[in-house]
């Protein structure tokens, strides 16, 4: 996984283009999570899906790089290199606006199973652990590893932590985590070598709904901080198909 830059990146104006495999085509623009790097990659991934070459499958943007899976019975890699620098070639630019979001979680005992143990690690009161992460608007950089997993930048340095030495028990679903400088929130219940501070109820994937992946990357969000009986009350409303977590004007 890339580093995280302590100060903004400048994106190389050339990128790199790595195969993977026969069948798929890397195309990275740095190596830090950084979200002008990230906005390239989102500018690129949007030009190609408008107007998707024949012969590419499937486009999968990440934190600083696009992967382009094709058919090379039907498009070859220098071909595909070539329609890649010229989309690059028009200036930059998202078909659709970022969207802020507002996301509850709770913090109680029994939903964020580790504060505690990240509290002590930091040195901080979980309290101000709480504040701090409640505080800091995050960027959705990616969706990955699981469908509705979504990989945030944006952690205040305070409570940057390494990940676990080894994975700990399965989380419940919904689970907020942290490490490695990055914020994760997740779907489904698993093991994880992240420290787990919160829970939310909302459901960022659900194949029931028009839109299954609830935020898009690029998006950026707050968390709020709610009880447990609150969680509760929200826990039953997503269940019957509701949208908990809301939009704001910034």
């Amino acid at each position: 996984m890339p580093h995280v830059a302590a100060d903004p990146a400048i994106a190389p104006a050339v990128p790199r283009f790595l195969n993977a495999g026969e069948t798929a085509l890397v195309v990275e623009f740095g190596e830090t999570v950084d979200p002008a790097i990230n906005d390239r990659v989102l500018a690129l991934d949007a030009a190609l899906r408008a107007d998707p070459p024949a012969g590419t499958r499937e486009f999968v943007p990440t934190y600083r790089s696009l992967m382009i899976h094709y058919d090379p019975l039907q498009i070859d890699r220098q071909t595909l290199v070539g329609l890649v620098h010229k989309a690059l070639a028009v200036p930059a630019a998202r078909t659709a606006l970022a969207a802020n979001w507002i996301i509850p979680c709770c913090y109680d005992s029994g939903f964020g199973e580790d504060i505690e143990e990240v509290a002590q690690l930091l040195k901080i009161t979980p309290g101000d652990l709480i504040a701090r992460h409640t505080a800091a608007t995050y960027r959705i950089y990616m969706y990955g590893f699981a469908p509705g997993q979504i990989y945030l930048g944006g952690l205040p340095e305070a409570l940057a932590i390494s990940r676990r030495p080894a994975p700990r028990p399965p989380h419940q679903p919904g689970a907020v985590l942290i490490g490695g400088g990055l914020c994760v929130i997740t779907n489904f219940a698993m093991p994880t070598g992240w420290y787990v501070i919160g829970r939310t109820p909302e459901r960022l994937y659900a194949v029931a709904r028009a839109d299954a992946f609830l935020f898009q990357a690029g998006d950026n969000l707050r968390f709020e901080a709610i009880d447990a009986a609150t969680f509760l009350a929200l826990e039953q409303r997503v269940a019957s198909g509701e949208i908990v977590a809301r939009k704001s004007a910034a």
